[in-house]
């Protein structure tokens, strides 16, 4: 399927998709709302038969507040790839579980978790994967800081 059809049938399935232009394969942004409902059905639609979920993560937007979490699609029936984006605000940090449908996703979202501090409703198992349990704070934030870190000269 070509990226022009692609994103049609993407934006068929949740009208409040917005397309991004920049990316280099199709890639739409999704309100979190619909975050759940909209990846059923990408991975249920027969022509989209999205069955992959390739990577998870997220980007700490300081400026505006917000976590954008994104997640790189695949069929491994049709070879398409696309990414879907959705924001959350940093505050609440919370959106709706995927591992329902990629099991793939329990361990992704315990990463973003672990490095972000987004948690996610729903998820069976939701606890550091990487750093120890007390570790204080999330790593990849942009607003992180321990006493071992080096400053900018």
């Amino acid at each position: 399927m070509e990226r022009s059809d692609l994103l049609q049938a993407l934006q068929a399935l949740e009208p409040s998709a917005v397309v991004l232009e920049k990316a280099d394969r199709a890639a739409v942004s999704i309100p979190p709302a619909c975050l759940v409902s909209f990846m059923t059905k990408v991975s249920q639609t027969p022509a989209l038969s999205f069955d992959f979920l390739l990577a998870h993560t997220a980007v700490h937007r300081t400026v505006e507040k917000k976590f954008e979490l994104l997640y790189q699609l695949f069929s491994t029936r049709h070879s398409h790839y696309c990414l879907i984006s959705t924001e959350i605000d940093e505050a609440t940090a919370l959106i709706h579980s995927v591992s329902a449908l990629w099991r793939i996703a329990e361990w992704q979202e315990r990463e973003v978790y672990d490095m972000f501090g987004v948690r996610y409703e729903g998820h069976p198992d939701l606890r550091r994967i990487l750093l120890d349990d007390d570790w204080k704070g999330f790593p990849l934030r942009k607003d992180y800081k321990d006493d071992f870190m080096l400053e900018r000269a």
